[in-house]
């Protein structure tokens, strides 16, 4: 695979465009706001810095990666000769739907399309398109230039070839991928969310401080974060969109999102993202 484009130049977006261009895979990244573009160029341009003054890449290599980069606003330009398309938009089925539809029609027909979606059914992306045998998830973690899982999600009509395809490309990342089955949530954020979502309710009923609660779990699980100074970092809007998926798909009440969390994404506290969430961030 030479030709990867990549939709969406948010967080997760511009890190997947930092992993394949400093890879040496010819990237376009696209986006339909061009402000987003130049931020993501910027993040991409900040961060293969902090390699090279951490002495982990040369600086030649940073140089080489940017200039694998190729910035857009035209999809159906960008889509001529990709080999590869990950979409890495909202998590949004409707959004992605339509995406899919879109992409499917301008690829050429041997293009495999990818989604990053977090727990969105990689079979429901697939049913909008032609080449569902060419259709599946690559869940990176963020921050993708530093996490090295990728969940490579199967759907239902996902060929062996495309799954023997997309691990190879993960691990040409140095990526460690991992195949999972299209189930909602797949596996990271059907355990990770509940073990959130239980964290706020603790918070909610007033078992425990947001300080405490986090501290218990770093100190007793070794967990790097904890559940809600993760929450914060992932977004809660991005929480409370999983946690739908989780209950709408399983139709079980043990995924129910926590009333706090939605009055938080109703209030517009979404964590890092808005400076408030369960915590209060210095602005940037």
């Amino acid at each position: 695979m030479k030709q990867i484009i990549i939709i969406g130049a948010g967080t997760m977006g511009n890190g997947i465009a930092h992993s394949f261009a400093l890879h040496n895979f010819q990237v376009s990244l696209v986006d339909t706001n061009p402000d987003s573009l130049n931020n993501a160029l910027q993040t991409i341009d900040q961060n293969l810095s902090r390699k090279v003054k951490k002495e982990l890449i040369q600086p030649l290599q940073k140089v080489q990666a940017l200039s694998n980069i190729k910035l857009s606003s035209s999809l159906k330009e960008s889509l001529k000769e990709a080999d590869l398309v990950i979409e890495a938009i909202t998590e949004n089925l409707e959004a992605k739907r339509s995406l899919f539809r879109e992409i499917d029609q301008f690829c050429p027909s041997h293009t495999i399309l990818a989604s990053n979606t977090s727990s969105i059914s990689i079979t429901t992306l697939a049913s909008v398109t032609k080449r569902p045998k060419q259709v599946i998830g690559m869940h990176f973690m963020n921050p993708v230039p530093v996490m090295k899982l990728v969940e490579v999600i199967r759907g239902y009509e996902t060929s062996d070839a495309t799954v023997s395809q997309i691990m190879s490309i993960a691990r040409k990342l140095d990526k460690t991928p991992v195949e999972v089955n299209d189930f909602p949530g797949f596996i990271a954020n059907r355990i990770l969310m509940p073990m959130i979502n239980e964290a706020i309710y603790a918070f909610y009923e007033g078992v425990a401080g947001k300080e405490e609660i986090d501290e218990v779990m770093k100190l007793g699980m070794a967990h790097p974060m904890g559940p809600l100074q993760l929450a914060d970092f992932i977004g809660l809007d991005v929480c409370l969109a999983i946690l739908r998926v989780l209950y709408d798909g399983f139709g079980n009440p043990k995924y129910a999102p926590c009333p706090l969390l939605t009055k938080m994404v109703t209030a517009g506290k979404l964590g890092r993202k808005t400076n408030e969430g369960f915590y209060v961030y210095d602005k940037a």
